[in-house]
């Protein structure tokens, strides 16, 4: 099999606005990855506090660690770098949005067998609206994704429609009340599949995920990609600093001065909140929640 889509993959994504696709990362790529999660976990021992490189679960402990997310793992991962320039993952985004593709961002989510942390509903544009939504994220699947481990679950043709409100209190809290938004959670679909699948999401689509409440791990690595084109909209959490950093960015094309402009619906993430660090920490301020924590 090539690393590229078929039409009807395309077609499905324009649909639904997600993809999965089995078996695509080879075994001794994965069991790479796994160790250098243990290598990340092994860091938190002795940790006290989230840093620049792992956020911590709430009930972590120095002598017992438990790491929520590993952040921005291709800066500190050979690795994680590696597979994300390779073809493996950069095919199917080519043929899904172009080109020429600029990295947003990377992290490695991981949930621990029996106390992963959930993330509540939510769509990725409501964070960093750009210019047009040639946006999405590519994970891949580090541990079977099964039912019962918290998988990422998506609602197909959401991202279709608006963006939500992800406001509570007049503050961005990055997370929907799912009945205020009109949306029933059994219209709710899982990405499931073996180690080495890929998943592909909508920056717009609604998703979220249910804490692990398995006995086995479930860790996911997403990289964020965005067309060239695609600029970020002044007041979104896109971080951007100088013209020669973001297009040191670029995955693969050619970088451009000139934005796509799209008619799509945007929602500008302020004013933040107090917690203005991770999801989980920005999700921190919401009143109705979805799932248990």
């Amino acid at each position: 099999m090539t690393d590229g889509l078929r039409r009807e993959q395309i077609n499905h994504y324009n649909h639904n606005g997600y993809l999965v696709l089995e078996c695509r990362i080879p075994d001794t790529v994965i069991r790479a990855i796994r160790d250098e999660i243990a290598r990340f976990e092994d860091e938190a021992r002795g940790l006290t506090a989230s840093n620049d490189r792992l956020d911590l679960e709430d009930s972590h402990k120095p002598e017992s660690p438990r790491v929520r997310r590993i952040k921005l793992p291709h800066t500190i991962s050979d690795v994680v770098r590696t597979l994300m320039v390779s073809d493996r993952v950069l095919a199917p985004v080519r043929d899904l949005i172009g080109p020429d593709l600029r990295l947003h961002t990377t992290k490695l989510n991981m949930k621990s067998a029996g106390f992963g942390a959930s993330v509540e509903w939510h769509q990725d544009f409501a964070f960093y609206p750009h210019t047009n939504d040639d946006v999405l994220a590519v994970g891949i699947i580090i541990d079977d994704m099964r039912l019962e481990n918290g998988p990422l679950m998506v609602f197909p043709g959401t991202h279709k429609g608006p963006i939500f409100d992800h406001h509570s209190d007049g503050v961005f809290v990055g997370a929907m009340d799912l009945e205020a938004s009109g949306l029933d959670v059994k219209e709710a679909v899982p990405l499931l599949g073996p180690a080495g699948s890929i998943t592909i999401h909508h920056a717009r689509i609604v998703h979220g995920s249910a804490h692990n409440s398995s006995d086995r791990d479930r860790r996911l690595l997403f990289y964020e990609c965005t067309a060239a084109d695609a600029f970020p909209v002044m007041g979104s959490m896109t971080s951007f600093g100088t013209l020669e950093e973001y297009n040191d960015r670029m995955l693969c094309g050619k970088p451009t001065m000139t934005p796509r402009l799209s008619n799509v619906p945007v929602r500008i993430p302020l004013p933040p909140p107090e917690r203005c660090g991770s999801i989980y920490e920005v999700q921190a301020g919401m009143k109705n929640r979805s799932f248990s924590t």
